[in-house]
């Protein structure tokens, strides 16, 4: 059993795969609610404006963006910025080209490689051959 602090309220709990204990992620997820509703009535505001009227650190929204957990429209103007080459992006962490070439590197990674074998020398004598 692996027991740790929150980073949040610093209470011990049951750690299994988040560095916040289950009470804070449930605060965090009502929050993620009501962020979620005031950009669905009030889809042109600016992130700086949605976090003080959900009272919600901009870091945090910026964190479900890059999640892809929230999306801004494209009138509002929130961009973050592409984690590969700086490119504006509305959501996730690579823009469109940085992510088809990183799917083509991975994908390229696991396709069986074929081995062409080298031509053998024609030798009549019975000789032990090498391969160049």
């Amino acid at each position: 059993m692996d027991v740790r602090n929150c980073k949040v309220c610093g209470n011990m709990f049951n750690y299994i795969d988040t560095s916040i204990c289950p009470s804070c992620t449930k605060k965090l997820e009502e929050k993620f609610q009501v962020v979620k509703e005031f950009i669905r009535e009030n889809p042109g505001t600016p992130i700086s404006q949605v976090a003080e009227e959900c009272e919600v650190p901009v870091q945090q929204l910026k964190r479900w963006v890059r999640q892809e957990r929230l999306t801004f429209s494209s009138e509002s103007g929130v961009t973050i910025d592409c984690e590969k080459c700086g490119k504006p992006i509305l959501t996730g962490r690579f823009c469109r080209e940085c992510k088809r070439n990183l799917t083509d590197t991975f994908s390229g990674m696991y396709t069986e490689k074929k081995v062409v074998a080298a031509p053998r020398k024609n030798d009549s004598k019975g000789k032990m051959r090498f391969l160049d």
